[in-house]
């Protein structure tokens, strides 16, 4: 099997497939149409297929007859709930969903590799096992399809995946042994207080002036308490309190973020971030209480399986296009996974200012090269070939 001419053969259909998914996207838990098109070309490929895998998700597998270890690939599905910029030809025609992070690349590349190891399956020797997992986005999907057996029978092995990235130059392969992404955190802090009218505000306890001082108090934990080497982001997103301009507000809800890389950092962080938010909220004669909604652990690949993955991209792009990116302080539930068996999530570059590709991850605007998507299956093709190939 020449990798190259069979990912070169199918690069249309690539294009095309990722551009109808595009077109159509479904965000977390609903990815019914997406996992529908996922479960008929495997099925029609010999595949052994199983729906509904952590809700949405697809498990596949590919069984060669003849020993051999087990090789997992996962791709993801959903899109975000954002409103897409006008003007592509293939844009969004959902109002308010959008496939804004690459996720249709994904897997459009993914069916694109089964389809040519189906193909080829008398020249590979072992197992096979796809996995098309739903809401990635809110670090939920990997989580419940485990939960629902997608490891279980068989287990893999070895595991890979793959990320576009917009900001990595098209025609480029990012692969990082060890952490290589964030671990996340949701978190939510309650503020209390006691409402009064507002122009009488020492009868209250404001606690809009609590969430605001406990915001600039806890950026100093990771401004002062964090080691200036050790990478460590708190960020919050919303803000929700009171309920008319004339009132002392009684309760304030702020919601964010923390990434970090250690589990002794995140562990430190929160058990600051609680203790910080507790002691503004009290200094001002109020109450605070820390949530922790949910989240993952860092990304952290496998060396000896990153190395296997490094050398398919070099077969692929050439030594001299194959990188080791920064650590990205963005994360993804792939990192469930990697603790599951020892792998590799590479990255992709996708961004591309001749044709457009410059939005960031996540925005109105994001697109990407279409011409990374064939590299992006090659290295995968390369790489299940170096764990599978042999009759």
């Amino acid at each position: 099997m020449d990798p190259k001419s069979a990912v070169a053969e199918m690069k249309e259909e690539i294009i095309s497939l990722r551009r109808d998914l595009h077109m159509h996207p479904e965000t977390a838990f609903t990815e019914e149409r997406t996992a529908g098109i996922v479960s008929r070309r495997l099925r029609r490929l010999g595949y052994q297929v199983r729906e509904g895998v952590g809700k949405t998700g697809v498990v596949a597998l590919l069984d060669t007859g003849r020993p051999g270890p087990t090789l997992a690939i996962r791709a993801d599905m959903d899109a975000l709930p954002l409103q897409e910029a006008p003007g592509r030809p293939y844009g969004s025609r959902i109002p308010g969903k959008m496939h804004a992070c690459g996720h249709d690349g994904h897997t459009a590349v993914a069916l694109a590799v089964a389809t040519i190891l189906a193909q080829g399956k008398d020249a590979l020797r072992g197992r096979l096992l796809f996995l098309f997992q739903p809401a990635e986005e809110v670090l939920q999907g990997a989580r419940a399809m485990l939960d629902d057996g997608a490891l279980r029978d068989p287990r893999p092995d070895y595991l890979v995946g793959f990320h576009v990235d917009n900001t990595l130059p098209a025609g480029r392969v990012g692969v990082r042994a060890g952490i290589a992404w964030a671990a996340a955190d949701k978190v939510a802090l309650t503020f209390r207080g006691r409402s009064s009218h507002g122009a009488l505000p020492h009868l209250g306890v404001d606690a809009i002036t609590m969430a605001a001082y406990a915001v600039a108090a806890i950026q100093n934990i990771v401004a002062r308490e964090v080691s200036p080497v050790e990478p460590a982001v708190v960020s919050f997103g919303t803000i929700h309190g009171g309920v008319a301009f004339n009132i002392v507000a009684e309760s304030v809800e702020l919601t964010g973020t923390l990434r970090t890389f250690r589990e002794d950092v995140r562990s430190f962080l929160l058990e600051r971030l609680e203790a910080v938010a507790r002691g503004v909220a009290a200094a001002l004669r109020g109450e605070a209480a820390l949530e922790v909604l949910g989240g993952c652990p860092p990304v952290e690949n496998h060396p000896e399986v990153a190395t296997v993955v490094r050398r398919a991209a070099e077969e692929t792009v050439g030594p001299e296009k194959v990188v080791t990116p920064e650590l990205f302080t963005v994360s993804d539930d792939m990192a469930f996974f990697l603790r599951e068996a020892p792998g590799c999530y590479f990255t992709v570059g996708t961004y591309n200012p001749a044709k457009g590709a410059t939005g960031p991850h996540h925005s109105p605007s994001f697109d990407i090269d279409e011409d990374a998507l064939p590299i992006a299956a090659e290295v995968m093709v390369r790489t299940v070939l170096a764990y599978l190939g042999g009759p």
